[in-house]
C-alpha cells in the first residue's frame, strides 16, 4: 500500500520558488524606481547640476577663506567635506522628492501595486548614487585645490558609510517634508538634528585617516557609522508606509 503522503522536497518547493520570486519581484521595482529617477535626470540635469554647482562653490569659498598653512589645511579639511556633503546631499534629497510631488509621480508611485519599501530603497539608492558622484568629482577637485591627497582607503570607506546613512535617513524626512508648503525649509530643521552624530563621527574617522591616526582611536567611529546605518535603515523600512500615506 501506498504511502499518500507527499516527499517532504514536493512540500517545500513550491515555498522557496514563491520566495524568490517575490524577492525577484521586489528587487525589480527597486531597479525600476531608481532606473526613473536616473533617466528623469539624465533628460533634465536639474538635480545632479545643481548639487555638483553647489558643492563646488562651497570648496572654491572655503579655498579662499581659509589661506592656512599645509598643516593647518590638514585638520579643517574632514570639516570642510562634510560641510560640503551635507549641504550638497540636503539640497539633492529635497529636490528629489519636490519633483515627484510637484509633477504628480508620487502618487503614481503609491498606487503601483508593490511593497511601499521598495520605493523608499529605489529612491535612497537614487540619491545616493548622485551624492556619491557628487563626492567622486569633489575630492580631486578638492586635492587639487588644497595640494592634499585624498584618496585613501579607509577615507573613502568612511565617506561610503556616512553617505549611505545620510541617504537612508533623508529620503524618509524629504518623504515627511514634501507634504508641507514649507519643504525646503523644514528639511534641513529636520534632518541635520537627526544627522548629527551621522556627521560627527564621519567626520572624526575622516580626521583620523588624514592625521595617521591609530586604527584603536578610529575603529570607534567606524562601528558607530555602521550601526548607526543599519539602525536608520530599519526604522525607514518599518515606518516608511505610514510616513507617505499620512
Amino acid at each position: 500500500m501506498t504511502d499518500p503522503t507527499p516527499p517532504m522536497e514536493a512540500i517545500e518547493q513550491p515555498v522557496v520558488i514563491n520566495r524568490g520570486s517575490r524577492f525577484g519581484g521586489y528587487l525589480r521595482a527597486i531597479s525600476a524606481v531608481v532606473w526613473k529617477d536616473l533617466t528623469a535626470e539624465l533628460r533634465s540635469r536639474e538635480l545632479f547640476s545643481a548639487m555638483l554647482v553647489f558643492a563646488l562653490l562651497v570648496i572654491l569659498i572655503f579655498n579662499f577663506a581659509l589661506e592656512l598653512d599645509i598643516r593647518t589645511r590638514e585638520t579643517v579639511t574632514s570639516g570642510v567635506l562634510w560641510v560640503t556633503f551635507a549641504f550638497a546631499g540636503t539640497l539633492g534629497l529635497n529636490r528629489s522628492m519636490a519633483v515627484e510631488k510637484d509633477r504628480g509621480c508620487m502618487d503614481g508611485l503609491l498606487l503601483a501595486p508593490v511593497d511601499r519599501s521598495a520605493l523608499y530603497f529605489g529612491k535612497a539608492l537614487g540619491s545616493l548614487i548622485f551624492m556619491l558622484i557628487v563626492e567622486v568629482i569633489v575630492l580631486p577637485v578638492y586635492s587639487g585645490l588644497y595640494n592634499i591627497n585624498l584618496f585613501h582607503p579607509g577615507l573613502m570607506a568612511v565617506i561610503l558609510l556616512g553617505s549611505v546613512g545620510y541617504a537612508a535617513v533623508g529620503t524618509l524626512l524629504s518623504a515627511m517634508a514634501v507634504q508641507t508648503r514649507t519643504r525646503d525649509v523644514l528639511l534641513p530643521i529636520l534632518l541635520f538634528p537627526v544627522v548629527l552624530p551621522l556627521l560627527v563621527a564621519a567626520l572624526k574617522a575622516s580626521n583620523g585617516f588624514l592625521q595617521g591616526f591609530e586604527m584603536e582611536e578610529i575603529w570607534p567611529w567606524i562601528n558607530l557609522l555602521i550601526v548607526y546605518d543599519v539602525i536608520f535603515i530599519a526604522v525607514a523600512f518599518m515606518v516608511f508606509d505610514y510616513v507617505v500615506e499620512e
